[in-house]
């Protein structure tokens, strides 16, 4: 692994989502989906009458094998091409 994959162990947050932590990639800490279309499987609670957006159960920025997809799509999204 290279530029594509960070793990920080010694953060008070690791891991920050339940699953494998053997391959839990820190590189994305925020999700830069956040804000926008994510192509991981968001939930969304409510909190005073409005949608929020639940990453809490979402790993997909976390796998390392889904990097190349993230910065592919938020290429295309700066060029506009989504």
């Amino acid at each position: 692994m290279g530029h594509d994959f960070f793990e920080n162990p010694e953060c008070r947050y690791f891991p920050c989502h339940q699953g494998d932590i053997e391959d839990f990639n820190c590189l994305f800490c925020f999700c830069p989906m956040y804000h926008i279309e994510c192509l991981g499987e968001p939930g969304y609670i409510e909190i005073k009458g409005k949608l929020v957006k639940d990453c809490s159960r979402c790993l997909y920025p976390h796998r390392p094998e889904n990097y190349e997809t993230i910065i592919e799509y938020l290429r295309l999204l700066l060029v506009e091409e989504i």
